[in-house]
């Protein structure tokens, strides 16, 4: 991917994910960038894995880029690259949005406990502690519906609107752990400014709820690996309670790899599911699981598709505002 293959991705995520997911500043932007021909170049430099639009503007503001109109950022862009360059080339896109527990909650509490609960792409592991935060679910004639963890509020409340059945539970978690080619630490400042950096400009609703959250986990962090998905995960399963109920949880993470990747990680949960009655919860964009949205009835509009097991249970927003069950 060089050249019209860079303007391209930057011109789809403009009109796509920037759009649909609310910031106006990265719409602009990465129109921006597609339009730039200098830019693209630069970009082209780096390994295709980090050309990603969400990459490259987290790095750009953790170096210290303006917030303002394209046409003030490029000249900063193009005097910091070597600072922008060496951050997209030692990070990834490593999102870690615990609203989308808020998302997950109806399917993940419906499940027999205990629960071992294990997250592939787990980032700072944020998404491993449903059990530990407070919901603030709004449904669409207006009802409010607050949802507590059994010892009390938690410091963490997720606010989400939901279309369907109202859960009535946490999970039992009675084991977490994630896995993550690099994972993320919230008690390291570095790591939690790149956290911060990764929320989109507009959303400073969601930069509260990460501090809330990490501040929460830096109190009793999980266990978190450092490994690929595909090679890590039977160890992991392997290592956790015999007699808890496994769910496997993955959120925004399976984009990043191959179609054979892809592939192999659902053959890899369909062993798991024989050999350990492993339960499979992905969150993952419209276009990331084809066999999965193939399921969808018809005249849905792309959202985030959750399933289990491979079968489509609801439509969520990306960053864990809404859920409409099927």
């Amino acid at each position: 991917m060089t050249g019209m293959g860079t303007a391209a991705d930057f011109a789809g995520f403009a009109e796509s994910q920037a759009l649909n997911g609310g910031s106006p500043t990265y719409q602009d932007w990465a129109r921006g960038v597609a339009a730039d021909p200098e830019l693209c170049a630069l970009l082209d430099t780096l390994p295709a894995p980090r050309r990603q639009p969400n990459l490259l503007f987290a790095a750009a503001r953790l170096a210290g880029a303006p917030t303002g109109s394209w046409a003030e950022v490029r000249p900063w862009l193009l005097a910091a690259w070597p600072e922008v360059e060496l951050v997209m080339r030692t990070h990834t896109t490593q999102t870690n949005e615990p609203r989308r527990c808020a998302t997950l909650l109806p399917i993940l509490a419906a499940i027999d406990g205990p629960v071992a609960l294990i997250e592939v792409g787990a980032s700072a592991g944020l998404c491993l502690y449903p059990d530990r935060y407070s919901y603030l679910y709004t449904s669409p004639d207006g009802g409010r519906t607050r949802l507590d963890p059994p010892d009390g509020p938690s410091e963490v409340v997720l606010p989400c609107a939901i279309e369907g059945p109202v859960p009535t539970r946490v999970p039992d978690v009675v084991w977490r752990a994630g896995i993550d080619l690099s994972p993320l630490d919230v008690r390291a400042p570095a790591d939690l400014a790149w956290l911060e950096a990764l929320v989109w400009p507009e959303h400073t609703d969601r930069i509260g709820t990460l501090r809330a959250a990490a501040h929460l986990v830096a109190q009793d962090p999980p266990q978190l690996v450092t490994g690929d998905l595909l090679d890590g995960l039977p160890d992991l399963v392997a290592a956790a309670p015999a007699d808890a109920t496994v769910v496997v949880q993955n959120s925004a993470a399976l984009y990043y790899l191959t179609a054979a990747g892809k592939a192999a990680f659902a053959d890899t949960m369909a062993g798991l599911r024989r050999t350990r009655g492993a339960v499979w919860l992905s969150n993952e964009g419209w276009t990331v699981l084809p066999d999965v949205a193939a399921r969808l009835p018809e005249g849905l509009a792309p959202q985030f598709i959750l399933a289990r097991d491979g079968d489509p249970v609801a439509l969520t927003d990306p960053h864990g505002r809404s859920v409409r069950l099927l």
